[in-house]
Order: C-alpha cells, then structure tokens, then sequence
C-alpha cells in the first residue's frame, strides 16, 4: 500500500496533467514579476483563469485561491546579467539578428581594409596584393546569383522612399521580406525594380494599418500611379494577399498634426467618421476626401478653423472634393455648422 503522501503527490501530478498549459516556456522566458498570464487557461483548485507567473521562484500561482499550479519552470534566459547596452554587446554569444533590408541578411563576412596581422602589424607590400585579390573574389563571390544583385538595387530604393514617408524600421522589413517573395515567384520578370518595390511599399502600409496614398509615392518615386497600382494589383492576386479596405480613421492624426489641430479636434474627426461609416457614407469615396472633410469639419466645431486651401493641400485632394464630401456630412449627420 503506497504512503497517503505520496498518493496525494500522485493525484495533484494527475490533476495537472490534466488541465492543459499552452506557451509555459515563452511565459518563462518572458521574465515577468507577478503580471496577469493569459497563456495559462485555467486553475486546477478553483477554476479561476487570474493565473500569474513569479519570475524569482519559477511558479504559477492562481491569484485566487493562491494554489501553486506549476513549480520550479526553468529559465532558459542568459545566465550573465548587463547594466547597459555595452556589457550587453561585450557578453552576448550570439550575432546581430537577420536583416530583410540588407541584401545578403547581415549574414556575409567581410574581409577589412587595414591589412595587419593579429598582432597589429602591418603587412609586407607582397602579403597586401594578396589580400587585395582575396578582397575582391570575396565580394564577387557574395553577389554571385541574379536575385542578389538585384536586391542590391532594389532594397537601398525600398529604404530611401521608406525614408521619404517616415515609415518605422518594421514596416520596411516587412516590405523587404515581401519584395524577396515577388522575386522568389518571378513577378518582377518583365517589370521595373522600382515599381515593384513601390508596389510593395503600398501594399506593406496598407496591411499595416499605416496607408500611403498612391498619389504620394509616385511623387516621390518618380514612377507614375497608374504603374504601380497595376503592379500591387498583380501582387496581391498572385501571392493572394489578404489586404484589407483602408480605414479613412488612419489618415486623421496625420492631417491633424500637419494642420497643427488639437488633440480634440482630432477625437471629433474620428467621431465623425465612426458616424459616417455606420450611416455608409464612406462606400464608394475616397477615403482620403471623406477624412479630409472630416478633419476641415472638426476643426471649425472645437474653434480651430482652416481653410479648405489648407487641408487641401495636406491630405492631396482637391477643394471641389473637399465641400463635396463637406456637404454629404453635415446634411447626413445633421452637423450644425456654417462654413
């Protein structure tokens, strides 16, 4: 007959085995000091979902009824600890991660241009043609297949019309890794680099929730709207991108902020707009007009009018747009205002 404690030992391991855990090891990696887990479904004691981690013991407590649902999770963080970003460098074992922006990821090896040996001495005359050949073949040898000179053009102009429209370090990555999947598939075969990688910019927004009119980087791109509207049409067919409707909310804090608005000027806009996405009164506009209106509208309710010249010239739209779409609002959503 086996001992009671044991059998109570054996109950609880069979109690939670059967209570399932998704992600335990993320959670531990994660670091947290007693925060809310979501990962974890439910306690075995009570039922209750409030289940935290303690990162210095290495245990799931239910914030409930306090049972320790898991103990003793291993960390499979550094073993080293770092007070700034230079002990962090100087200790760290492992390499920059992978870059889609670089052409050959950030993984390629390159050989320097001091020519010294270990102990820092220069090298004899002799030894530095022979590091100058071996320099050269190197960097032919890196750039050896069609894709990667092409990335070397392509990427430095996905980065410098990203630059232009102020679009964060992710975004351009996730247009690099999209433009690589166009060359992957063929789809730039007959088609201008610079194209496809404006295709991909505004394809790469779009899904974002960070759009960029066409209008805008054909300006900046010298390659005209009609071309890479036919290009992004033909990308998302192809690589069956699922890119949703663009949201004329997204436009609002950029016209805000370039017309130098208030903060409630900008919360009445999207009000606006939540009213007249109800009312479908955004179907078959441009977003750009109907957000545009929108902005001119809310700024002339909370006392901080701007012409329609203005917001024109912000959100790249005409003025005729502008009181058209002015005009829809105010009769179908009974604004009371006199412009």
């Amino acid at each position: 007959m086996a001992p009671k404690g044991k059998e109570l030992k054996e109950k609880s391991n069979d109690e939670t085995e059967r209570h399932e855990f998704t992600n335990e090891p993320e959670l531990a990696r994660s670091g947290k000091k007693l925060g809310s887990v979501s990962d974890v479904k439910r306690c075995p004691g009570c039922g209750s979902t409030d289940i935290i981690f303690d990162n210095e013991r290495g245990e799931y407590i239910c914030n409930s009824c306090g049972l320790v649902v898991e103990e003793n999770v291993t960390d499979v963080g550094p073993e080293w600890r770092a007070f700034d970003s230079d002990q962090r460098n100087a200790r760290a074992r492992t390499g920059a991660p992978i870059k889609y922006m670089k052409p050959n990821k950030g993984l390629v090896t390159e050989i320097d241009m001091y020519n010294k040996d270990i102990r820092g001495t220069k090298l004899p005359s002799k030894r530095q043609a022979q590091f100058y050949r071996m320099r050269k073949w190197h960097k032919r040898a890196s750039i050896a297949s069609s894709s990667e000179r092409n990335y070397l053009v392509a990427l430095p102009e996905l980065n410098r019309v990203a630059s232009y429209l102020g679009l964060p370090d992710n975004i351009r990555e996730q247009a690099a890794l999209l433009y690589r999947n166009c060359v992957k598939n063929n789809l730039i075969r007959g088609r201008p680099i610079e194209t496809v990688v404006n295709a991909t910019l505004y394809a790469t927004c779009r899904s974002a929730g960070m759009p960029r009119t066409l209008d805008e980087i054909s300006q900046i791109s010298n390659v005209s709207k009609k071309e890479i509207g036919r290009t992004y049409r033909i990308i998302a067919h192809e690589l069956n991108l699922k890119i949703p409707l663009t949201d004329p909310s997204s436009y609002v804090p950029r016209y805000v902020a370039a017309l130098k608005l208030s903060g409630e000027a900008q919360e009445r806009s999207l009000q606006l707009l939540k009213q007249a996405m109800k009312k479908g009164l955004i179907s078959g506009r441009s977003p750009t007009g109907v957000s545009a209106a929108a902005v001119y509208i809310a700024g002339a309710l909370v006392g901080e009018r701007r012409t329609q010249k203005e917001v024109a010239d912000v959100a790249g739209v005409t003025e005729v747009t502008i009181r058209n779409r002015y005009r829809e609002l105010k009769q179908e959503l009974n604004i009371d205002v006199n412009l």
